[in-house]
């Protein structure tokens, strides 16, 4: 149970920031697009906000009990992510993630990280998160390096399906890694589903993101879902309830007697 604690402390989920654009009357089912300029430039395009809280709501499937949590989620934009959540009207931990590294404590267990992000690929069964990866992928954009030559656009009824037209290939501290992934977007654009599986090893990452809506003139989704399979398990269920542009305090600090934790 404590690393799938510690890990949403990390992973604080946020918004997209996306324009909502009409997109095109859909083709036949996987005929490839002849024009995907207006469609990659639509989806490479950069978040316009300062600052956002959410009021969310945290499931966790891991194998253990773990009650639903209730989050408070600050993000300030490349700048840092924070969380702080509750059970039962209870604090049980808080978290902050920013370029330098992560940081996160839970009182359930009395322990605590502090680490670079090594520590979270290690959760996600991956190599190459760093900040601005994790504030993508929790913000429903578009987290990996997508150019329209390394990739088959589709279009059907649905939206739009980008597949990896070869395996795309990270190496961080002497490791290298290859995955085949696929990207789902709806005819507004919206990420709707990213899957990668690892070329070689049963590893694979699925985050899907659902219920879009507009909050002052950005895109963002109401749900996402975080399904880790392979050699580590588990499932996170994120549902926003409420999203405000005010700005916050965001203290961390452990507390006296806790116990550092290294991931295993």
């Amino acid at each position: 149970m404590k690393k799938y604690i510690l890990l949403l402390l990390i992973l604080s989920f946020t918004m997209s920031c996306k324009t909502k654009t009409v997109a095109n009357q859909p083709v036949n089912t996987n005929a490839a697009v002849v024009s995907n300029a207006v469609f990659f430039n639509k989806i490479k395009a950069k978040p316009d906000f300062q600052q956002l809280k959410i009021n969310s709501r945290v499931s966790v499937e891991s194998g253990s009990f773990i009650p639903t949590l209730d989050a408070t989620i600050y993000i300030e934009n490349d700048k840092k992510v924070w969380m702080n959540m509750t059970a039962i009207f209870l604090n049980v931990g808080r978290g902050l993630a920013t370029p330098e590294g992560i940081k996160g404590y839970e009182k359930w267990n009395k322990t605590y990280i502090e680490s670079d992000f090594s520590y979270l690929n290690q959760l996600m069964n991956v190599n190459f998160i760093d900040f601005s990866v994790l504030q993508n992928l929790l913000m429903g954009r578009n987290f990996l390096p997508i150019q329209a030559k390394d990739f088959v656009l589709t279009q059907n009824a649905q939206g739009y399906h980008l597949s990896s037209a070869k395996n795309l290939t990270f190496e961080k501290d002497g490791k290298v890694l290859q995955y085949i992934a696929s990207m789902d977007y709806s005819n507004d654009f919206d990420l709707l589903k990213v899957n990668l599986k690892d070329v070689k090893s049963d590893d694979d990452l699925e985050i899907s993101y659902g219920n879009w809506l507009v909050f002052e003139n950005i895109k963002v989704p109401q749900n996402v879902k975080i399904i880790i399979k392979g050699s580590k398990t588990g499932q996170i269920l994120l549902e926003n309830t409420n999203f405000e542009s005010s700005k916050m305090d965001t203290p961390y600090t452990v507390p006296n007697n806790y116990t550092k934790t290294e991931i295993r």
